[in-house]
C-alpha cells in the first residue's frame, strides 16, 4: 500500500517537525537559564504539567487520525472528512474547559502538586502557568489539524507550520529575555503567540477543499455524537494512558524537587536533551498511525504486520546513530546551558545513561504500541502503560531515589525498568496477533 518513497515522504518531515517541536522546549529552558536557575526550574516544573494537559489533546488527535486513516484505507473520504470536523469540535471544546480550570486554579494546582517549593521558583512557575494556559485551545487545534494532515500522508504541511511556530517562539524569547530582561514571562508570551499563529494557519490549510480530508465550513459544524464516540473510543484510552504517564512523571518530579535545586536543574536540562534523543522513534511512531491505520482500514493485516516490522527496524537504526552522536557530543551540548559545575556533572551522567538505554529499550516501549493503537487495540496499551508506570517508574523512584539514597539517578533507573516491562508486554501482544481482533469494524 505504501512505496519506500511514500514512507520517506511521510517520515522525514515528521522527524524535522518533531525536532522543531522539541527545540521549542529546549530553547525555552536554555534561554530562561540566563534569568537564573530559579526561573529555569519554575518553567521546567510547569512544562511537565503542561505536557500532561496537552497530551490529552494529542491523544484525541491520535484518535481522530486513526479513525480518519481507517476511513481512507476503506475508501470512504466523506466519513474521513466528517471525522476531521468532529475531531476539531471535540478538542476545541475540551481545551477551552482545561484552559479555564488551569487559569482559575493556578496556585492551588501548583501547590497541590509541588508543595512548599522555593518561593522564587513558585513565583516563576505561576507566571509561566498563567500565560501558557491561555495557549491550550490553540495547541489543541494545531495538533488536531496536524494529525489529520498526517492521516492523509501529508506531513510537509505541519512541518512547515512547526518551523514558523519555532521562529516566532525563539525570536520572541530572544527579544523578551535578552532585550527586556524578562524572566518566566519572557518564554511564556512567545509560546502563546506562536501557538495562536500556528492554529490559524492550520485551520486555513484544513479548510482547503483540494485536500482529501477537509472541513467545508468550520462555523457551521454540528456535533455528530456517533462519530465523536468512535474518536473517543480510541482517544479516551490513549488520553488516560498519556495522562497517567504524565501524572506519574509529575509525582516523580515532585520527588526530584525534594532533592534540591541541583537535581531539579540537572533533571530539566537532561530531560530536554532526552527529548531530542527519541525524536526519530517518536516520528516513526506517528507515521505508524497513518500506515498501519490505512492497512487495517483496508483489512490487510499481513501488510500491517510487515510494515510494523520494517518501521521498527528503521527506528532501531535511526535511534542507534542519533544516540551515539549524543554520547559523543554530550559535554559541548550541556555547556550551552548556564549551569553550575555540580549541575553540569549530574546532567552529563543522565544524558549518557538515557542515550544508552534509549537505543536498546525505547523503540519497543513507545514506537511499537502505535501499531497496536492504529488497529484500535488501545485498551491493552492503556492498561499495560498505566500498570507499568505505577508499578515500576513511580514505586521504584521512591524506593531507589529516596529510601536507597540514589537521588535523581534512582529516578532515572526506575524509568528504565518501566521501559523494559512495557516493551516486553507490547512485543508479546504484537507477536500473539490478538491486536487484529480489535481492528476496524463498519
Amino acid at each position: 500500500m505504501f512505496t519506500k518513497k511514500q514512507l520517506y515522504k511521510l517520515i522525514i518531515p515528521l522527524i524535522i517537525e518533531q525536532l522543531l517541536a522539541v527545540a521549542v522546549g529546549m530553547s525555552d529552558t536554555m534561554m530562561v537559564s540566563y534569568a537564573g536557575e530559579a526561573a529555569m526550574s519554575g518553567v521546567s516544573l510547569v512544562d511537565t504539567l503542561n505536557i500532561l494537559l496537552i497530551n490529552v489533546f494529542a491523544a484525541l488527535a491520535t484518535g481522530g487520525a486513526v479513525v480518519a486513516s481507517q476511513f481512507l484505507g476503506h475508501k470512504d473520504e466523506k466519513e474521513a472528512c466528517k471525522s476531521g470536523s468532529q475531531l476539531l469540535l471535540t478538542t476545541g471544546a475540551i481545551s477551552i474547559i482545561v484552559m479555564l480550570i488551569s487559569i482559575i486554579g493556578n496556585y492551588s494546582i501548583l501547590h497541590m502538586i509541588y508543595g512548599d517549593i522555593n518561593p522564587e521558583i513558585m513565583k516563576n512557575a505561576r507566571i509561566y502557568f498563567y500565560i501558557t494556559a491561555m495557549s491550550f485551545p490553540f495547541i489543541a487545534i494545531y495538533n488536531s489539524c496536524a494529525a489529520l494532515c498526517r492521516a492523509m500522508g501529508n506531513s510537509k504541511v505541519s512541518m512547515k507550520v512547526s518551523l514558523l511556530m519555532n521562529l516566532i517562539n525563539i525570536t520572541g524569547n530572544a527579544i523578551l529575555i535578552y532585550g527586556f530582561r524578562m524572566s518566566a514571562e519572557g518564554v511564556a508570551i512567545p509560546t502563546l503567540i506562536s501557538r495562536l499563529v500556528a492554529s490559524i494557519v492550520m485551520l486555513f490549510v484544513i479548510s482547503n477543499k483540494k485536500h482529501v480530508i477537509h472541513i467545508d465550513n468550520i462555523f457551521k459544524l454540528g456535533f455528530d455524537w456517533k462519530m465523536i464516540k468512535r474518536i473517543l473510543r480510541i482517544g479516551i484510552p490513549s488520553g488516560l494512558e498519556n495522562s497517567m504517564f504524565q501524572t506519574g512523571k509529575i509525582l516523580v518530579q515532585g520527588l526530584i524537587a525534594s532533592f534540591g535545586l541541583t537535581a531539579i536543574s540537572a533533571n530539566a536540562v537532561a530531560g530536554n536533551l532526552a527529548n531530542f534523543q527519541s525524536i526519530t522513534g517518536s516520528s516513526i511512531g506517528l507515521a505508524m498511525i497513518t500506515v498501519i491505520g490505512q492497512c487495517v482500514g483496508a483489512n490487510n493485516f499481513e501488510e500491517a504486520k510487515n510494515y510494523t516490522k520494517k518501521l521498527m527496524k528503521a527506528t532501531y537504526t535511526a535511534m542507534f546513530f542519533l544516540n551515539i552522536g549524543f554520547i559523543l557530543l554530550a559535554t559541548p551540548m550541556l555547556q550551552i546551558y548556564n549551569l553550575s559545575s555540580e549541575t553540569l556533572n549530574v546532567a552529563y551522567k543522565l544524558v549518557v545513561y538515557h542515550a544508552v538505554c534509549g537505543i536498546i529499550f525505547w523503540p519497543l516501549s513507545f514506537t511499537l504500541p502505535n501499531a497496536l493503537r492504529a488497529a484500535n487495540d488501545v485498551k491493552f496499551t492503556m492498561l499495560t502503560s498505566i500498570l507499568s508506570m505505577w508499578l515500576w517508574r513511580i514505586t521504584f523512584s521512591y524506593i531507589l531515589g529516596r529510601y536507597m539514597g540514589l537521588g535523581v539517578y534512582g529516578v532515572w533507573f526506575a524509568m528504565t525498568l518501566d521501559w523494559v516491562f512495557r516493551g516486553a508486554c507490547f512485543v508479546w501482544r504484537f507477536l500473539s496477533g490478538k491486536w487484529k481482533h480489535q481492528a476496524f469494524a463498519d
